[in-house]
Order: C-alpha cells, then sequence, then structure tokens
C-alpha cells in the first residue's frame, strides 16, 4: 500500500530551513526525530535514469562516516565511457537534496549524490558535473545566470475504460470524468513537491487512445524555472516519483517519445531565462531583448548537435518527423508551435487582466517581465536531462561569443505556420534538424569543439555519445519501417521505458 500523507514528512517544514541551507547535522538531527533507519543514496546513470544504494543505520556513527565520505560504486556499470580497469568511484551525499521516500515500508530518508575521481576530484565526465561546468562557463561569460525547466510529458496506460470516453487525440486539459488519471497526477505532484520540486502546474495531454483493451492517456507537469542543475534534479526525481507511483497504481508509465503511428508523441521541452541579480532579462521594453536573441543565435546554430543530448534512441526521429507538431526545422518565432524555438506568450500586453476578470478588484500593477523565458522544442525523455541542459547552456553561451548573434537570430525568426502550402518556400530555405541517432552521432563531432571547449563536456563523455548512438545503426531505419506497423510496434517496446 501507498504510504499514507500523515507518513510523508515536508522536509522542509520539519527542520525551518531552506534546502540550500541543510547542513549535515541537520540531516543526523532529521533522521533521528523521524526514526529513520534507512537512507538511500541515489545518482543518475549514463541512461539518465535514477540508481539507488540502500543503506541501513547500524548507528549514529555509521551514519556520520556515510555522510561524511560518501561510498564506492562501479562507474563502468554506470557509464560506458569508464573503463573497468580505472571504474572506482565515489558518491557523496548533497544535503539539499534529502527527501523522505513516499513508496518505502520503512521509513527511508534518499538523497542525491555527487561523483567524484579516486583523487578526490569532481568526475569531469558526470553528467551533474557537466552541467555545473555548463552553468559556471555561461555565467562568467555573460555575467548572467542561465535558469530553466521543463514540461514532462508521459502516458499512464491502464485497463480500458467503458464510461465517459475521451474523444481519441483531444485530451487537451480535459477534465474528469473524461480524463481517467488527473487524481494520480496530483498525487505524483504533491510527492514531486515534498522533494523539492517547484511545480507550475499539471494537467491531460492531447494524447489519448485505445489499443489493445488498453487506456492510454497523455499527461504533463511542468514546472517553475530555477537554476539549471536544480531543474535538472527536480525532473529526474519526478520521473521516478511517477514511475514508483504508477507502479503502486498498477498502471504502467512511459516517457517514451512515439508509442504508436499517428497518436501524439511525448515531448521533453525545456523552457530557459537569464537572470541577472534576481531580474529577468529576456525582455526589453516588452519586446524580446538582445541577451535573449544572442541565446536563441547560439541555439539556432548549435540545433543539429543539441540533438545528440536531447533526443537519444531511434523512437525520438519518429516524433520529429516533417510536417508534423514536434518540429524539424531550424527557426524560432512568438507563440508558434510550428517552430523549434518559441517564445510562449509572456503577458507584455500591461493591462490589469485580473481587474477585467474581477470588476470589484482594485486595480493593481504586477510586474510580469519575470516570467517570460523562451522554449526548447525538440527535445524528449529519451535524454539524460543533465548532459541536455548543459547542451543548451553551451549553446545559449556560444550565440554570445557570435559577433553577428543578433543578426543570426533575426534571420531565423518566422511568424508564420512553416506547414501551410503558402509558406513552402520559407520551409524549403530552413535548414532541418538530423532525422536519426547516426545524423546527430555526426553533427556532433562536428561541433564538438563548442561543447568541448573551457572542459564542460569532456572529449570522453563526447566520444561516448557518438558511440552510443552510431550503435544504434538506424540511419535509413525511420524510411524504412516506418509504414510497418509491426516492426515500429517492435522498435517502441524495446525503448519503452527511456530516461
Amino acid at each position: 500500500m501507498i504510504n499514507s500523507d500523515a507518513n510523508v514528512c515536508d522536509i522542509v517544514a520539519m527542520i525551518k530551513k531552506p534546502r540550500t541551507a541543510f547542513t549535515k547535522a541537520d540531516i543526523k538531527k532529521f533522521i533521528k526525530s523521524q526514526g529513520i533507519r534507512h537512507v538511500n543514496f541515489m545518482y543518475p546513470g549514463g541512461d539518465g535514469r535514477l540508481k539507488t544504494l540502500n543503506f541501513v543505520l547500524n548507528d549514529e556513527a555509521y551514519l556520520d562516516e556515510i555522510l561524511s565520505c560518501g561510498e564506492r560504486v562501479d562507474g563502468s556499470s554506470l557509464f560506458s565511457y569508464i573503463e573497468a580497469s580505472s571504474s572506482d568511484l565515489y558518491v557523496v551525499p548533497r544535503f539539499s537534496s534529502a527527501f523522505v521516500d513516499p513508496f518505502a515500508k520503512l521509513p527511508t530518508l534518499c538523497l542525491l549524490c555527487s561523483f567524484f575521481n579516486k583523487d578526490g576530484e569532481p568526475l569531469e565526465s558526470s553528467p551533474e558535473y557537466t552541467l555545473r561546468k555548463a552553468c559556471a562557463a555561461f555565467k562568467k561569460a555573460t555575467g548572467l545566470e542561465f535558469q530553466a525547466m521543463g514540461e514532462l510529458e508521459y502516458y499512464v496506460i491502464a485497463p480500458e475504460s467503458e464510461v465517459f470516453p475521451a474523444v481519441d487525440q483531444r485530451g487537451y486539459h480535459e477534465s474528469a470524468p473524461f480524463a481517467k488519471f488527473n487524481e494520480f497526477r496530483q498525487k505524483c505532484m504533491h510527492y514531486i513537491s515534498l522533494a523539492g520540486g517547484l511545480i507550475k502546474y499539471g494537467h491531460s495531454e492531447v494524447g489519448n487512445f485505445t489499443q489493445d483493451g488498453k487506456l492510454y492517456e497523455q499527461n504533463e507537469i511542468e514546472f517553475l524555472p530555477c537554476a539549471a542543475e536544480d531543474a535538472a534534479n527536480q525532473l529526474t526525481v519526478a520521473k521516478w516519483m511517477i514511475r514508483n507511483l504508477g507502479a503502486e497504481y498498477g498502471y504502467d508509465i512511459t516517457f517514451a517519445p512515439k508509442i504508436t503511428v499517428g497518436k501524439a508523441g511525448s515531448g521533453l521541452h525545456v523552457h530557459m531565462r537569464l537572470m541577472k541579480n534576481g531580474k529577468n532579462q529576456m525582455l526589453k521594453c516588452g519586446k524580446i531583448s538582445d541577451s535573449a536573441k544572442r541565446a536563441i543565435a547560439g541555439m539556432m546554430k548549435l540545433a543539429p548537435s543539441i540533438t545528440a543530448f536531447g533526443n537519444m534512441n531511434p523512437t525520438s526521429y519518429f516524433r520529429l518527423v516533417p510536417h508534423q507538431e514536434a518540429p524539424t526545422n531550424v527557426c524560432w518565432g512568438d507563440r508558434n508551435r510550428s517552430v523549434l524555438v518559441r517564445v510562449p506568450l509572456g503577458w507584455t500586453a500591461k493591462t490589469d487582466l485580473c481587474k477585467q476578470a474581477n470588476p470589484k478588484e482594485t486595480a493593481a500593477a504586477y510586474n510580469t517581465a519575470e516570467k517570460q523565458t523562451v522554449e526548447m522544442r525538440s527535445p524528449d525523455a529519451s535524454a539524460n536531462v543533465y548532459l541536455l541542459m548543459a547542451g543548451l547552456a553551451v549553446a545559449c553561451r556560444y550565440g554570445f561569443s557570435l559577433k553577428d548573434g543578433v543578426k543570426v537570430a533575426d534571420a531565423t525568426y518566422v511568424n508564420v505556420n512553416i506547414h501551410k502550402k503558402e509558406n513552402e518556400k520559407l520551409l524549403k530555405s530552413l535548414a532541418t534538424l538530423p532525422d536519426s541517432c547516426a545524423a546527430s552521432a555526426d553533427c556532433l563531432e562536428e561541433q564538438r569543439a563548442v561543447y568541448e571547449e573551457l572542459g564542460v563536456f569532456s572529449p570522453a563523455m563526447i566520444d561516448g555519445i557518438i558511440s552510443q548512438l552510431r550503435a544504434f545503426n538506424d540511419r535509413t531505419l525511420r524510411s524504412d519501417i516506418q509504414k510497418k506497423p509491426a516492426e515500429v510496434a517492435k522498435l517502441v517496446k524495446t525503448y519503452f521505458y527511456c530516461g
């Protein structure tokens, strides 16, 4: 049975400190006060999924030892680019990441960990440290903080319901009883928030269909912008939470980019904003700023290789198909869902919407400039989210290094639906994203120097990603099997639990 809410602690409320201020003493005090006898160290492997090392607390001295020293793990079993001959790594917990496991029958505290090498230095090729380096390099080069958040889409799969059936592919923001898993999603959001996830909202998404007696309903949980490192932690924990809660309910869960032809695939859109002294720099005088344009320019230039971090198995490229909603052309625009990078509606009209909706409300000025982001729409949850956000931070920094960054952005701006027939000439003029893992590997090979600059991505990691992508041998796979449902179904099954 799922633990009752009474047994799922809000650790921030209990410790009475923000997470960033948690200390070892706080963690030890919390463990003692809550009668916790088990600790889990958790860390993402090369596949992006959280791995777990379980501890039972023999005594206070042993607790102090593991919190202070961490433990050894086999890096070669976690990352394909680490040799077995030098595979020992340390994992050391980060106290700010602590949360109570809501699924454990025995009271258990979970802590995310960082990797260190034999010399006690951060592991250059670990995903978490790569993102940290990318954010530090961005700030050093631009004087700005790189913030991000994700839109996590997934399908819930359960026995088909015959009452109040939803309309096929019309599930966007549907309410119960037509949407069947709203309560499940709310429970997911509750647990994610208790683990430190800053959630903006959740809703049902477009995709819903029935197949072989099962109901497939697409849902989304969207987060709030924060430091990119925190955003990656939150998304990684969120996927773990959703899967575990699904298992408790008897639901199957998939974040796979495509699960059948002709139905909506699931993306992992990433929103970004640039901050300085706590102020959003994405707008100037109500319009997109030159700083934002430079960041966009970098994404336009490096878009082909960003897929190497954001679209990491062959089914990704069954979602990124020309003339569908998922983008395949390198361009950007305002409020435009046919482009690669979208500038979402940003409350720039300077009208008091609250007063208009509520005439008796006193007029007030609310600063909405902080809400503006730009959204990269190509990634999906096959990504290792740490590497994806690191790649985006590198791309945005690269845009600032371009002398003509603003012009590059202006040249790739579109304000029309590029898939309409009257815009066919414009469509043909735009660069396109790779159409396979193998093609993404080629693009990363061509542009790798930008990612390796300033030591952000280690050469060994880039080599490993290129080898991993090429090993799929999928250069012509999409065209070979796209009209062969049985072959597509077999492929989907292989990568059903990706990311």
